[in-house]
């Protein structure tokens, strides 16, 4: 079990909790949720015992297993080495072991010393070692050709995934997540809410996943208010939970005021007459109605609203017979579809199956996206062509506004924030330029900060102030969600339904893609690209009997 006593942790004058008390038992799943901002990653390195806290102690576990962020640490070891090295005493016995076998010659020392080890790696199941690590990597879509390999050669999403393999790996009494469904498709992340499912062990995980912390988690450990409350249920439980709390007391604070009013009232009209027992009476009354102070939230919500300058054509897209290939199989093959106006488009598929490379096939080469070629280069890092075959026509008035998933490359540095943003719109005023700025939470002061030191989040809320002053009528949006608070997802779901243009979606949040999706382009990881007519519940089950047939 971990458990915490009277933690405090403050930055300066900031204080991010104080006197915290609680504790995190063996067979429930805590999600730790919070605005940005709020301690949330503080607090997971509080527990791992990465960071000292200000004031109180923590109780950890012997076998306690952390969700390393690092993706460069690993590079000069095998993928399955660093799926195993998440069980230390297995590892080190490992180690010690290979260094004696590795000498010419064994002393007695060597011999005794290696009948130790060989038990830590019999306790420890180290035999089954390298066949269990392999079925979590499997499970992660992490191929079995990649399984020897340096992970200096994988790439960034997949470094994410062999680093929760390792977390995962070795029956740890405790879990500590800090993100993991971050750069997983959505069979990942399935596969990983059955793995936590039947875990029992201590899991605390942070997640801007609402699906999944709904999916995954018995109880929520909510940081507000300069303190953590603990709710039984997922995360709508704790929101329904918190909204009826703090509407009891706003209530039964309202009814004391009026109480206390009336009571004032009699106190002024009757102190100075001869019903001095009577006003004691009400001064006393007054004194026991003191209203309960009702703490700050530091839940701060964004407003997002995609409007149009004007609406696009009927007929917004057609596509005949896109093909791409690297240099090995078809990404792409041969993929056909009209688009309409209004449509909501969710495109699925694997990590790696070729959504981002259907997105820039569309886009690239499209003057009438007004997407720069020269742009989208930038972001993908790719310099060839972005399709090999077959026509993309965008329609009449089509306007698109894009969202790179890696929109670090897509926000130029050495600009401040309002100057980078008044490039989209040299129309735009100033009061419109903050304005939109104040909506996406940017304090005042913020509007001169410069770009090269925003955080992700920043930089994903600066892009929606970007796609909300151009107003397109086609938003071509690559994994939106990364980065994201729950907040700011909820108020990206709400704005995108309320849309009424059209959108080109790619995500692994599945309740942003059940609210929004009117249709699913699946691509199946071969090449080729599934259209399914209808939302994410009717691609389900289409998907399912499909699967059942085969």
């Amino acid at each position: 079990m971990i458990s915490v006593s009277q933690l405090t942790m403050r930055f300066g004058a900031k204080v991010l909790f104080e006197d915290v008390s609680t504790s995190f038992p063996p067979g429930r799943r805590y999600g730790l949720t919070g605005p940005n901002g709020a301690g949330k990653t503080t607090f997971m390195r509080l527990l791992a015992g990465e960071s000292e806290p200000t004031k109180g102690s923590v109780t950890r576990p012997r076998k306690l297993s952390v969700l390393r962020q690092d993706q460069f640490a690993f590079d000069q070891h095998r993928v399955l080495d660093t799926v195993i090295m998440g069980n230390h005493r297995l590892w080190e016995a490992l180690e010690a072991r290979e260094a004696i076998y590795a000498k010419p010659e064994m002393t007695d020392e060597d011999g005794m010393r290696l009948g130790e080890l060989e038990g830590i790696v019999g306790e420890e199941d180290g035999y089954a070692a390298e066949s269990e690590a392999a079925v979590l990597l499997q499970g992660l879509d992490i191929p079995d050709a990649l399984h020897l390999r340096r992970m200096g050669e994988l790439q960034g999403g997949q470094k994410v995934r062999v680093l929760l393999a390792q977390a995962l790996f070795g029956r740890p009494q405790a879990l500590l997540l800090d993100e993991p469904t971050n750069h997983l498709d959505l069979d990942s992340i399935h596969w990983l809410e059955g793995f936590l499912n039947h875990f029992d062990g201590s899991v605390v995980v942070i997640s801007h996943d609402r699906h999944f912390l709904n999916n995954v988690c018995t109880h929520i450990a909510d940081i507000d208010y300069q303190t953590i409350i603990t709710y039984t249920g997922g995360y709508d439980d704790m929101v329904l939970a918190k909204t009826q709390i703090r509407s009891r007391i706003e209530s039964e604070n309202a009814q004391r005021e009026k109480k206390i009013a009336q009571l004032n009232d009699f106190i002024a009209r009757f102190s100075a007459g001869t019903r001095s027992s009577q006003v004691q009476s009400r001064r006393k009354e007054v004194e026991r109605l003191q209203v309960a102070d009702l703490a700050r939230s530091n839940i701060a919500r964004p407003f997002i609203k995609f409007e149009m300058k004007r609406p696009s054509g009927k007929h917004v897209l057609e596509l005949e017979g896109v093909a791409k290939a690297y240099d090995g199989p078809a990404v792409l093959r041969g993929f056909s579809a009209k688009l309409m106006r209004g449509e909501k488009v969710a495109i699925l598929g694997r990590n790696g199956s070729g959504k981002t490379t259907l997105l820039h096939a569309l886009l690239g080469g499209s003057p009438a996206t007004g997407v720069a070629d020269g742009l989208l280069r930038q972001v993908s890092g790719y310099a060839g062509k972005f399709r090999d075959a077959g026509t993309v026509v965008w329609g009449h008035e089509a306007q698109v506004g894009y969202f790179a998933q890696d929109h670090r490359a897509l926000i130029t540095p050495g600009l401040s924030v309002v100057e980078w943003l008044a490039q989209w719109d040299p129309a735009a005023s100033q009061e419109e330029l903050r304005g939109l700025l104040g909506q996406m939470l940017f304090q005042r002061e913020e509007a001169t900060k410069q770009t090269a030191v925003l955080s992700g989040g920043e930089a994903a809320r600066l892009l929606f102030c970007m796609l909300m002053l151009q107003k397109p009528n086609v938003l071509v949006l690559d994994e939106p969600t990364n980065h994201l608070d729950l907040e700011t997802i909820s108020a990206l779901n709400l704005a995108l339904q309320r849309y009424a243009g059209t959108v080109l979606l790619v995500s692994h949040d599945e309740d942003l893609v059940e609210a929004t999706a009117t249709r699913v382009w699946h691509c199946d990881g071969s090449g080729r690209v599934e259209d399914f007519q209808g939302g994410y519940a009717d691609y389900q089950e289409a998907a399912a009997a499909i699967a059942s047939a085969g």
